[in-house]
C-alpha cells in the first residue's frame, strides 16, 4: 500500500504574484528537514504538496515530526494513494484506516473532487463511502458536527487519497522568506519564545549571547546552546555569536552611577549587536522585552536603549504577559531548559534601585566616562562563532 504525506500551505494561498517565491522557499525547507530520512520527492498542485516516499528505509513517523515543525504549513497528514476509481477507493478505505477506525465511535465523510470526470458528485462520494465504512466497522455512527475522525478523500488528476485528520501545522511564513535578524539571547524564558515567534513569520536567525566570565561560567553558555537548539527544530541553522562582556561590565561598575548600571549595560549589548547584525546581513535584532515586565522594559528605558540601535528592534512578546510567553515556552519544549538555574550576564552587578524612566541625555550623560568606540572593538575581536543545528 503506497503511502505519501499531503501537506497544506495555508497562509501562502494569500499571496499574489510571488506566491511561488514562498512555496519554493516552503519546499527547499522541508527538503532540508526530511534530507538525513532517505530519499523522497516533493511534488505541488493546487495548495497541496505531496511528499513521496523513495528508499525503503524512509521513516514516515519522523518525517511527520519534522514536517510539523516547519513553519508555512497549515496543515498535514499520512494518506494512502490508491487508483481514482469507486472500486478500489471502498476497498483501500476500510484497510488503510482499519486502526483508526476500530479506536473511536464517531466519524463523518469528506470528499474533494477535483478531476470532475470522477462519476461520483462529492456528496455522493461521502454518502457510499460512509456506508461501506458502517459496514466494516458496525460500532461506529456517523456525527458530521463533531466526529472523533474525519475521513478525507481527495480525487485527483493522477489518483486518489484517502487519509484520516489533518494534523495542525505550526503556521507562519517559511523561514528566510522575511529576511534574516540576530535575536540577543540570555538564556531566560523570553528571548527563546521571541525567536520561535518571529521565525514564524519568516525570518532566519542568528544569536547573540553576552558572556562575562568568570562571573558567568560555561554552563551557562551550553545553557544558551541547548535552548537554540530548541529554536531551530523550528527555524534551522542558527549561527551563534559569543560575546566578551566582562570588561565593559567592569568599566561600567568603576565609571558609571549605580542605578544606571543596567540601562548603560543594554545600551551596550545594543551598540555591538548592530554591529555584528550588519556583519552577518541580518536587517534587525530580536528581544525578549516585554513592557514593564523589568526595570530595563519601560517604554523610557526601552527608548534609550533604542537610541543607539542603528537598525530596527523587533520585540514580538512586548504586548505579553508572563503566563502566556510560559505557555509557547512549554510548547517549544524550552521551559526545562530556560528554568535551569545558572547566571546570565543580565544579572552581574544588578543595581540596588535601578532607574525605570531615564529623561533625554541622561544615559548619554552616566556613560560619558566610558571609552565607547574602544570597549565595543574589543568586545568584537574577541567573539567566538559556532553553529546550532
Amino acid at each position: 500500500m503506497k503511502e505519501v504525506i499531503l501537506v497544506k500551505d495555508g497562509e501562502l494561498a494569500l499571496k499574489g504574484l510571488n506566491r511561488s517565491v514562498f512555496e519554493s522557499k516552503l519546499v527547499n525547507n522541508i527538503k532540508r528537514r526530511l534530507k538525513p530520512l532517505g530519499e523522497f520527492k516533493i511534488s505541488r498542485a493546487q495548495s497541496t504538496m505531496f511528499i513521496e516516499p523513495i528508499s525503503e528505509d524512509f521513516d514516515m513517523d519522523e518525517a511527520l515530526e519534522k514536517i510539523g515543525r516547519v513553519f508555512g504549513i497549515s496543515g498535514f497528514s499520512r494518506a494512502c494513494v490508491c487508483d481514482k476509481t469507486v472500486e478500489s477507493i471502498f476497498e483501500t478505505a476500510p484497510e488503510y484506516l482499519c486502526d483508526a477506525l476500530k479506536n473511536v465511535k464517531t466519524f463523518k465523510v469528506e470528499a474533494k473532487r477535483a478531476d470532475k470526470s470522477f462519476p461520483l458528485k462529492s456528496p455522493e462520494l461521502c454518502r457510499e463511502l460512509g456506508a461501506v465504512l458502517l459496514q466494516s466497522f458496525p460500532h461506529l455512527r456517523v456525527d458530521v458536527h463533531n466526529p472523533e475522525i474525519t475521513v478525507t478523500v481527495e480525487v485527483r488528476d493522477f489518483g486518489a487519497y484517502i487519509r484520516g485528520n489533518q494534523l495542525k501545522g505550526a503556521g507562519g511564513l517559511p523561514v528566510g522568506t522575511s529576511g534574516r535578524a540576530a535575536v540577543l539571547i540570555s538564556g531566560g524564558i523570553d528571548s527563546p519564545v521571541a525567536a520561535y515567534m518571529m521565525a514564524k513569520r519568516g525570518l532566519a536567525l542568528n544569536a547573540i549571547h553576552f558572556a562575562s566570565p568568570p562571573y558567568t561560567s560555561a554552563l551557562a553558555e551550553e545553557k544558551v546552546k541547548k535552548l537554540l537548539e530548541k529554536v531551530a527544530n523550528y527555524s534551522g541553522t542558527i549561527k551563534l555569536a559569543i560575546v566578551p562582556f566582562t570588561e565593559i561590565q567592569e568599566q561600567i561598575r568603576e565609571k558609571c552611577p549605580e542605578d544606571y548600571f543596567t540601562l548603560i549595560m543594554r545600551r551596550m549589548m545594543m551598540r555591538i549587536s548592530c554591529r555584528i547584525a550588519q556583519t552577518d546581513d541580518c536587517l534587525g535584532l530580536i528581544t525578549g522585552e516585554s513592557l514593564g515586565q523589568v526595570a530595563s522594559q519601560t517604554l523610557p528605558a526601552i527608548s534609550s536603549t533604542d537610541f543607539v540601535c542603528t537598525i530596527p528592534v523587533l520585540r514580538p512578546l512586548v504586548g505579553m504577559d508572563k503566563e502566556e510567553i510560559v505557555t509557547i515556552s512549554r510548547q517549544i519544549d524550552a521551559f526545562e531548559t530556560s528554568i535551569l538555574p545558572y547566571e546570565d550576564c543580565c544579572t552581574v552587578f544588578t543595581p540596588k534601585h535601578p532607574h525605570t524612566r531615564p529623561k533625554p541625555g541622561q544615559c548619554e550623560k552616566a556613560e560619558e566616562k566610558l571609552d565607547i568606540d574602544s570597549l565595543i572593538e574589543k568586545a568584537i575581536s574577541g567573539i567566538s562563532y559556532s553553529y546550532i543545528n
